[in-house]
């Protein structure tokens, strides 16, 4: 038996708990850690009223009893007194931030149906109502049926109080477990019932975050709205581009035009007009697609409704062993695979990061954009499905779909065979609905036009002129039936690679067009446009001219099977590289390499043959 109680200080990240265990104990305080963990444990001393001294001990921040890092899974352990070294706490201090009850509240209802004393500390209520937030302490009291006690710690407000409602707690019975639910939707459900009956007024501001969180977090109405805003992005890239990328094709053609009638005819003069022009002009045609792509996503972002859709996806990753927290990471490689895979470090699970990372590059990332805009632009009639839903916008979403449905459906493959673990939960709190700052988004918008252009002026331009220097020579014996591309030495590694892509329907063009796009998968389209510029040297260039020669060249099954390949392939070095990186080693980029190509050269080949099947 101890003499002395022991009170835990438990809580949600952010709640104060800190303040409060400072406010309560002074300088009476040790640090120390637990047995077999490098978690920290902060305990000290404080009396009650009657004289009787108390250990206080601060147990780390937690967002549930189901643990997704070492910390929580001590704080989890202690209160069920399961940690090796501690006993049991005699009684809990729950703190929760006033300021944000409904999402406090959830762990507080789990904490009390343990069965042990308790005690709420509703702190920092004097933020709350300097924010218009009031609320009733003792409905909150009746609603939860253990004391609550307003507290400010940073000023030391409500400590005697606390101490005289924890005082009766440790010398009567406990109490038994309550009976509430162990679904964390009904928990949270139950918690925001219990918020909203102790609120006695709000801003008009927090009143319409719960009406909008009502509607975007719905289970049924929520993923709806999600599909929605992601249809209408992908519509307006396509319905909104048009006139920009016409400014900047009129500019390359002036550029191509200025550069022709300056140099003379020979090396330089193909250099430039059916290296650089022709490859990177190819590409930065779809400078305004991608812009409107990210003015979207940024708008998203800063208007708080991305972490609410990562709550959405939790539910549906679930099923396949992820939580929500992978969802970010995923998001991320939207915009490009590496810093979405470098994103993956605030996944603790090991488990559910290397799942993340070995699946990020199924994401539709924006170095795609340029090939699926060219193909789908060639081969897709630009025909209206319904008055505002245009066909190409429509396949667009459909592929960016079938990425993330591979991956959802890779994940429960690895999570059930190479990662096989339990999967963690996922807790985060909301952020605050507000308007997108105009100057945020255009600085988010100029910044990805920097990165694009860059990668144009560099590696596209780069790769565009090795490639150039590949197909231009050696140079066919004059009078050859042979043409300059089959002639030369990329002609020839593209007829040798033809063998092998020949049975997924794939021809000479894409066998050439695959091996430079490695550095970058938009290298791609410059390669393609390169291609045809040295095959016709007098023909315009720009993108109606590949799209022309596309049409002529290509079967509609061919064009399909090589969207499909870029739905999967792993073209991208630096992708290789990051991998390599975050794992430590060479194994998992070999094997993200095998079963990515692996894929796409199945879903390639099923694709084109099923094409052909329908007549297509």
């Amino acid at each position: 038996m101890h003499a002395q109680p022991l009170v835990a200080l438990v809580g949600n990240p952010n709640a104060g708990k800190s303040a409060l265990f400072n406010a309560l104990t002074g300088a009476r305080q040790k640090v120390g850690n637990y047995p077999g963990v490098t978690v920290e444990r902060h305990s000290g001393r404080f009396v009650l009223d009657d004289g009787r001294p108390v250990e206080l001990v601060d147990l780390p921040g937690a967002y549930s009893l189901d643990p997704s890092s070492p910390d929580e899974r001590v704080t989890r352990d202690v209160v069920t007194g399961t940690q090796t070294g501690e006993r049991r706490p005699d009684a809990l201090i729950v703190v929760v931030d006033a300021a944000n009850l409904d999402n406090h509240l959830r762990f507080t209802l789990q904490l009390i149906a343990l069965g042990l004393p308790v005690v709420v500390a509703l702190n920092m209520v004097d933020l709350a109502e300097r924010d218009g937030l009031v609320l009733d302490a003792e409905i909150l009291e009746r609603e939860l049926g253990v004391p609550v006690v307003p507290t400010v710690a940073v000023r030391r407000r409500g400590l005697d109080d606390l101490r005289a409602r924890l005082s009766p707690l440790l010398t009567g019975a406990r109490p038994r477990a309550a009976a509430y639910p162990e679904d964390m939707a009904a928990l949270q459900r139950r918690a925001r019932a219990i918020a909203t009956a102790a609120t006695v007024s709000e801003t008009p501001r927090r009143r319409w975050t719960h009406i909008l969180d009502a509607v975007a977090l719905h289970p049924v109405v929520g993923p709806l709205l999600l599909l929605a805003l992601l249809f209408v992005m992908f519509q307006g890239v396509f319905a909104w581009s048009e006139a920009p990328i016409g400014w900047i094709e009129q500019g390359f053609a002036a550029l191509e035009g200025l550069a022709r009638t300056t140099l003379p005819a020979g090396f330089v003069r193909s250099l430039v007009t059916d290296g650089l022009i022709a490859g990177v002009g190819a590409v930065i045609v779809f400078l305004p697609q991608i812009l409107i792509l990210f003015l979207f996503i940024l708008v998203l972002e800063a208007s708080g409704y991305m972490v609410r859709a990562a709550f959405l996806m939790d539910r549906l990753m679930a099923p396949v062993g992820l939580s929500g927290r992978a969802f970010i990471p995923l998001l991320s490689s939207f915009a490009c695979a590496v810093p979405g895979i470098m994103a993956t470090r605030t996944i603790d699970d090991e488990r559910d990061r290397l799942t993340t990372i070995l699946i990020a590059p199924l994401m539709t990332c924006s170095a795609r954009w340029p090939v699926y805009l060219i193909i789908v632009g060639a081969f897709i009639p630009d025909t209206k499905v319904l008055p505002l839903v245009g066909l190409q916008g429509l396949v667009l979403f459909a592929l960016v779909l079938i990425g993330a449905a591979s991956a959802y459906a890779v994940a429960w493959v690895f999570r059930r065979t190479i990662t096989k673990g339990e999967s963690s939960g996922f807790m985060m709190e909301m952020p605050k609905y507000q308007w997108p700052r105009p100057g945020d988004v255009a600085i988010g918008l100029w910044q990805r036009a920097l990165i694009f252009l860059k990668r144009a002026g560099t590696i596209i331009a780069l790769t565009t002129v090795v490639l150039w220097v590949l197909l231009s020579y050696p140079k066919p014996p004059a009078g050859s039936a042979v043409s300059q591309v089959d002639y030369s030495i990329a002609g020839r590694i593209a007829n040798g690679l033809e063998v092998v892509v020949r049975p997924i329907g794939f021809n000479r063009d894409i066998a050439l067009a695959l091996i430079p796009a490695m550095a970058a998968r938009e290298v791609a389209v410059a390669a393609i446009g390169t291609v045809y510029a040295i095959d016709d040297p007098e023909a315009a260039g720009g993108q109606q001219a590949i799209t022309d020669n596309l049409r002529k060249r290509w079967s509609l099954p061919t064009a399909l099977a090589f969207l499909m390949w870029f739905v999967f392939a792993p073209q991208c070095i630096s992708t290789i590289a990051v991998t390599r990186r975050e794992t430590n080693g060479w194994k998992w980029p070999a094997f993200m390499l095998a079963y990515l190509f692996g894929l796409a050269y199945v879903m390639a080949g099923i694709t084109y043959w099923s094409a052909v099947a329908l007549g297509l």
